[in-house]
């Protein structure tokens, strides 16, 4: 006969506020085979965990439910106490008496009768479960950074600094993501470029740090500490084991594209290095536009490169490698505003541009050498008209969210016209400003005080009239139209996910939200975890940020993967699904189902009816399976059965509810 102990929380106020504690006590000391109930104002604090130890070894206890909080939050606290007990950790139920009762109910009477039923659905599971076991995973001591922008450097820095070897995918011909393009920095307005560029160097350089620059994951398979990546290196055309970054071929190429580094406000040969502080500090050569490569003429590269690194008949690289540990770090890229604001022109106005044009105008290296020139003329614009959320907080034709960094990136913009033309009008049209972090309200009232004129309301249209942009739009303030007549508008538009990251994501099990942002396992608990054991997200790829939070958060991601890759071994998840292969018909739909790619069919050898017969059966990959029991509602033979929440308990639980 089990020894069932129930530890009941009046978590502050947050459950007893609500629910009769000392009632729903009394009910529980009613239950078949529960020897002991204990109540307490903060069960999880550590003296009422001691007392917990005492209770169990006082009672002889072998099963124990809380009735407390959410298990999301701390299952894993209770799993850790028991632990340190003669009780497996796996022998508890958790009766969430706050987020599942008193945080949805007024009325104390009915919270108090159904945490009752909370917990006498607890009692009678727990009563039907058994002890399981954990076992050891191997671990590989080397972690994979998908993005090279700044997160993806940071994140690989720490990492490597720690004396653990790691690889950097990046897309791009280059390291240095979005945050490379910018001119300074808010709010020191600091160099972007004297920022970055170190630490590129920095990376290139590490001896723990491979970089993969024109690479994406191609596949994956494996789980936590043993992740099997396979990675796509495209072809180059250059061997960079015999180039020397010289240059040479880059001012010889005849044909020439828009540059993507500048926004297409520059052009580029088609064998070239995306910056000039590139790293690797090496051209590639564009297939798409490379004559050689197109129509099979040219070829002046090759005929002027002095190390005859020119190798025109280069390919594709595919390798797979293990891994103990993935950290995403995609990064952003900025709406296609084009395609959804007509009424701003629609990109029919040349000088209607987007901030990071507009970081690149400023900069020094960029095409104008860091003078505000109008793409349409080289003039100097004398007024600027600054929108912000071009499709962000519109859910109508953008995006629904807040995109964060905007107000800030405004607010800069602002300040930097106005440094570089003091005797030019600023406009800054805004729906509301939002500067919490730390000395950005300060940087926000700085611009204001230089001279930029904000304006609350959106702008209606953008409209060319003798060689100005009519800007229309309302000041939401004085519920008055205003109409703005600008040499050069800025549009300060949403972040979005970078291209192509929810597909990677994907194979990695990693889930997203309806913005398609990556999405965390706890968004207090777990910030830079996915519920994909040993995936760790950092940056923006989860969602917008600025730099600051988002060099936090690849250090946070860091900590996490140097802890996992600095143990020996891991331990299992033991509530994974098994199968019945009596019951089994190996029709497959569990594989369909399963997120994590877990689930496999094999042929097995059965002696049935006196005959050997060969059939298809499931089989589960204990690393691979993370317990989500998708599998146990889809098998219509009901031979999946999930490990801790099995098909008897569960019914056990519905029993109690109507009968007791």
């Amino acid at each position: 006969m089990s020894r069932i102990g129930v530890f009941i929380c009046h978590c502050g106020t947050n459950i007893s506020a609500t629910v009769d504690v000392e009632k729903v006590g009394e009910a529980a000391a009613k239950l078949p085979n529960v020897v002991h109930v204990e109540i307490n104002k903060y069960m999880c604090s550590d003296p009422s965990q001691d007392l917990v130890r005492e209770v169990i070894k006082e009672h002889k206890l072998d099963r124990i439910v809380m009735g407390t909080c959410s298990p999301r939050m701390h299952e894993l606290t209770w799993r850790k106490l028991l632990a340190t007990t003669d009780v497996n950790p796996y022998m508890l139920e958790v009766a969430n008496l706050r987020e599942q009762c008193s945080w949805v109910h007024k009325d104390r009477q009915v919270a108090t009768a159904k945490a009752i039923d909370l917990i006498k659905m607890a009692v009678a599971k727990v009563d039907k479960l058994s002890p399981l076991k954990t076992t050891q995973i191997p671990v590989t001591k080397r972690a994979l950074v998908i993005g090279g922008g700044i997160a993806g450097m940071q994140v690989a820095l720490d990492i490597a600094d720690a004396g653990f070897p790691v690889t950097i995918v990046e897309k791009k011909s280059s390291l240095g993501g979005n945050m490379v393009m910018l001119d300074k920095t808010f709010p020191t307005l600091d160099c972007s470029a004297c920022i970055c560029t170190p630490k590129m160097s920095e990376v290139g350089n590490h001896p723990n740090i491979t970089v993969k620059t024109l690479a994406e994951v191609e596949a994956m398979s494996g789980y936590v500490g043993n992740f099997e990546v396979t990675i796509r290196e495209k072809a180059k055309y250059i061997d960079y084991n015999l180039c020397t970054g010289c240059g040479a071929c880059e001012t010889k190429c005849p044909s020439k594209v828009p540059n993507e580094f500048d926004q297409g406000m520059s052009e580029r040969t088609s064998i070239y290095k995306l910056f000039a502080q590139a790293v690797p500090a090496k051209p590639v050569i564009d297939p798409v536009h490379c004559r050689k490569l197109t129509e099979g003429k040219c070829g002046v590269c090759a005929k002027i490169c002095p190390t005859g690194a020119i190798r025109y008949d280069d390919e594709d690289r595919v390798t797979t490698e293990t891994y103990g540990a993935v950290i995403f770090a995609t990064g952003y890229e900025l709406i296609d505003w084009k395609k959804i604001y007509g009424e701003y022109g629609g990109g029919a106005y040349p000088d209607v541009i987007t901030g990071l044009q507009f970081e690149r105008l400023v900069n020094a290296s960029g095409p104008t050498e860091g003078h505000i020139l109008r793409p349409s003329d080289g003039k100097e614009p004398k007024s600027v008209v600054i929108v912000k959320c071009v499709g962000s907080r519109d859910p109508h034709k953008g995006v629904s969210y807040c995109s964060r960094a905007c107000c800030m990136y405004g607010a800069k913009h602002a300040h930097q016209y106005l440094d570089k033309v003091p005797d030019g009008n600023c406009y800054v049209f805004y729906m509301d400003v939002r500067t919490p972090g730390k000395n950005y309200d300060e940087f926000y009232r700085n611009a204001v005080h230089d001279g930029a004129n904000y304006l609350r309301g959106r702008v209606s249209k953008i409209y060319e009239e003798n060689g100005k942009l009519i800007c229309l739009g309302e000041d939401t303030l004085s519920s008055r139209p205003v109409r703005v007549d600008a040499d050069m508008v800025v549009l300060e538009t949403a972040m979005v996910p970078s291209t192509g990251a929810d597909e990677v994501a994907a194979m990695f099990g990693v889930g997203r939200d309806k913005d398609n942002w990556l999405v965390e396992a706890h968004a207090k608990l777990r910030p830079v975890e996915t519920n994909t054991a040993g995936v760790y997200l950092a940056g923006v790829c989860q969602g917008p940020k600025d730099i600051p939070d988002t060099v936090c958060q690849a250090g946070a991601a860091a900590a996490k993967v140097i802890g996992l890759l600095n143990k020996p071994s891991l331990e299992s998840n033991p509530q994974i699904s098994r199968v019945n292969e009596s019951l089994c018909q190996g029709d497959g739909a569990c594989v369909n189902i399963c997120p994590y790619g877990a689930i496999s069919l094999v042929t097995k050898h059965f002696r049935e009816n006196s005959q050997h017969v060969d059939r298809t059966v499931a089989q589960i990959n204990p690393g691979l399976c993370q317990g989500c029991g998708a599998c146990t509602v889809t098998c219509r033979s009901g031979a999946m059965d999930l490990l801790g929440y099995t098909n008897e308990s569960i019914m056990r639980e519905v029993d109690a509810l109507c009968q007791w």
